[in-house]
């Protein structure tokens, strides 16, 4: 997997207020809501946009992404607080024609910069523990193949820790890779899809993101 290019989307902050039923929220957990989001709606704040290297939009109670340039990555966060010491999950429905073509998670990203984690999988059963930063090569903290990930039928369900200089990557539920970095402590969570070498070879929808301190 190479990227040499990147793309960030402009981004709106919303505050959403959701109503529990049958639970009486902490204190902590109203004054410091974790993001969670099933994409029913379209006004919950991701970036969305389309140019000429890739499109990003609320389609079918999913967050749609399709990478038309190869060797590029695009990705989305839904505003821009920070956060540390978390685990994310999201469910991915991938519909790409490239078995090559990357898509996940992105943790501690600096301010809406290209410095951040991202960790993914690809259709060929590749996963790859990824850190970015700006005007420098992708490092590649931890990379291989799992019989997990090719085995793979119908939507992922993809989780990420990233938190206290330690980062892991979970394919429904199964822990596949872990890898230690400290560069970035905390930041803006996001998700991405990333080409390869065919055009508008890449094409991801995400569901039912949820977000929690690790640990919880």
């Amino acid at each position: 997997m190479r990227s040499i290019g990147l793309k960030a989307f402009s981004f709106i902050a919303v505050l959403t207020l959701a109503a529990l039923a049958c639970a009486i929220p902490s204190v902590s957990s109203i004054m410091n809501p974790m993001p969670h989001d099933d994409f029913s709606s379209d006004s919950t704040g991701w970036g969305t946009g389309d140019d000429s290297s890739s499109l990003v939009e609320y389609a079918n109670s999913g967050l749609h992404m399709l990478v038309y340039t190869p060797f590029y990555v695009t990705w989305s966060n839904q505003g821009l607080k920070s956060f540390e010491n978390v685990h994310i999950e999201v469910s991915a429905k991938n519909d790409s024609k490239d078995p090559q073509s990357l898509f996940g998670i992105v943790c501690d990203e600096q301010g809406s910069t290209q410095s951040f984690y991202y960790a993914g999988i690809s259709s060929n059963g590749y996963y790859a523990i990824i850190k970015s930063a700006v005007a420098q090569k992708d490092v590649f903290l931890k990379e291989g193949t799992s019989d997990v990930v090719s085995a793979i039928s119908g939507p992922a369900r993809l989780g990420m820790d990233c938190g206290g200089g330690s980062l892991a990557l979970y394919v429904n539920g199964q822990k596949i890779a872990d890898a230690s970095d400290s560069t970035y402590t905390s930041g803006v969570i996001g998700l991405f899809t990333a080409s390869d070498d065919v055009n508008s070879g890449a094409e991801v929808t995400f569901d039912d993101y949820v977000v929690t301190k690790l640990g919880e």
